[in-house]
């Protein structure tokens, strides 16, 4: 189970990109986003064990949830991307805390709702053949493999970072807002081409 759930929490995407970016300002960032990430997780794990993901399938809900979280991270990435000198001088987020840029790149992302509704929903459901208590076991295990990955990426970008030159850092910050530019791209085209 824990192997499965590693496929979801090692792919890059959205939380990957902005760990990276909250990695050059805060040693804990990884931490605080996965904290963020986990708001909005374990409450969707607990409404796909509960039947949510059969909702979720829809192809309507999965176009809006695509273009409504596309925009949102086409324009966090784009703010990435345009002040990626601010973030490397200033060390200032636009999102506030790390905590709050992982809510807002887990709500946003369609990617990861359709993993839930599909992986995560048959992890869940094999979980819980074993019996309920397994469901929080479940849930505890996944959140810790976030909390590690996440706290590795972010503490490994804010402790080497002092080996890097300033024009380093803006090409890493601006990549992290190009590759969340790009997730968002995609979920707006996918979502455009489920619709047509």
């Amino acid at each position: 189970m824990a192997v499965i759930s590693l496929s979801g929490v090692l792919m890059p995407g959205p939380v990957f990109a902005v760990t990276i970016a909250c990695g050059f300002q805060d040693r804990w960032s990884g931490w605080k986003i996965a904290l963020g990430h986990a708001l909005v997780e374990i409450p969707t794990i607990v409404a796909i064990f509960f039947g949510l993901s059969v909702f979720i399938r829809n192809e309507m809900v999965l176009a809006t949830i695509g273009l409504i979280g596309g925009a949102i991270l086409l324009y966090m990435g784009y703010d990435v991307f345009r002040t990626r000198k601010e973030v490397v001088t200033s060390c200032s987020t636009k999102y506030q805390s790390p905590f709050w840029a992982g809510v807002m790149t887990t709500a946003a992302n369609p990617g990861w709702l359709l993993w839930w509704a599909t992986v995560g929903a048959a992890l869940t459901a094999t979980a819980v053949t074993f019996g309920w208590w397994m469901l929080p076991f479940f849930v505890v295990v996944h959140i810790t493999c976030d909390l590690l990955w996440e706290g590795f990426v972010g503490m490994t970008i804010f402790e080497t970072k002092g080996r890097w030159s300033s024009d380093w850092h803006q090409r890493v910050i601006a990549g992290s807002g190009v590759l969340m530019i790009f997730f968002a791209l995609l979920f707006v085209y996918n979502a455009l081409s489920s619709l047509l």
